[in-house]
């Protein structure tokens, strides 16, 4: 059994592991959490009660947290002409064609997030292998292959997060830092969490949101009433 740290143990006394919290509830603890030598971040784990197996029942998407998430990403464009320059202007730190393609070939993958025009995908389609499985390739579902590079990346620079659920049918994402005000930590989950609701697949039985669990990088989990969400 794997052995916790005395900040971990300290928090773990402050938590009822018999009892689901309300969401304001479970948010006042977690501020009350001793705090790491570094500013930790918040996550939230949904368990649905879906199969993704089948493909009417995958989840994914993305979307723009109302704070933000704390985290700032680098982000890079594959786009060319007025399209590139609009990326640039718009704040992406790479922006490039064939030559970002030969540049990750060679071993680069230095960026967090990566956003395509649609007219660049048969290039980009070439590095797929390498970015699949980083979780870098761009994809329509989630926003990143667009036309509007400006809107983008100022949504990536805003704190827009990607979630999607595992195979598992676990969603897991995060909602900010432990530096964060508390309302902006419940706001930004309330928003997550009626996303999640929203995307209930038609074809889904039975109980939908079966857990909800939000814990810090290095701290226990909070079990949620998953009754009460959104």
């Amino acid at each position: 059994m794997a052995k916790h740290g005395k900040k971990y143990n300290e928090n773990a006394k402050l938590v009822d592991r018999n009892k689901l919290y309300e969401v304001d509830e479970a948010f006042a603890l977690i501020k009350k959490y001793a705090k790491a030598n570094f500013d930790e971040s918040v996550e939230v784990a949904f368990k649905l009660g879906i199969d993704t197996r089948h493909a009417d029942q995958q989840i994914r998407n993305a979307m723009v947290l109302p704070h933000g998430t704390g985290v700032s990403r680098s982000v890079l464009v594959f786009a060319k002409g007025d399209k590139a320059k609009e990326a640039e202007a718009a704040g992406a730190e790479f922006v490039g064609a064939e030559d970002m393609v030969d540049k990750i070939k060679g071993g680069w993958t230095d960026f967090n997030v990566a956003i395509a025009t649609p007219d660049m995908m048969g290039t980009v389609g070439k590095i797929g292998r390498i970015l699949g499985p980083k979780g870098l390739m761009p994809n329509p579902k989630t926003g990143t292959v667009t036309m509007d590079v400006e809107n983008a990346v100022k949504e990536v620079k805003a704190g827009k997060i990607e979630y999607r659920a595992e195979k598992a049918g676990v969603v897991h994402a995060p909602i900010g830092k432990l530096s964060f005000e508390e309302n902006a930590l419940v706001e930004n989950f309330n928003a997550l969490a009626a996303a999640i609701v929203k995307a209930k697949p038609a074809s889904q039985k039975g109980v939908y949101v079966k857990s909800v669990t939000i814990s810090t990088s290095m701290g226990p989990g909070i079990k949620l009433n998953p009754n009460h969400i959104a």
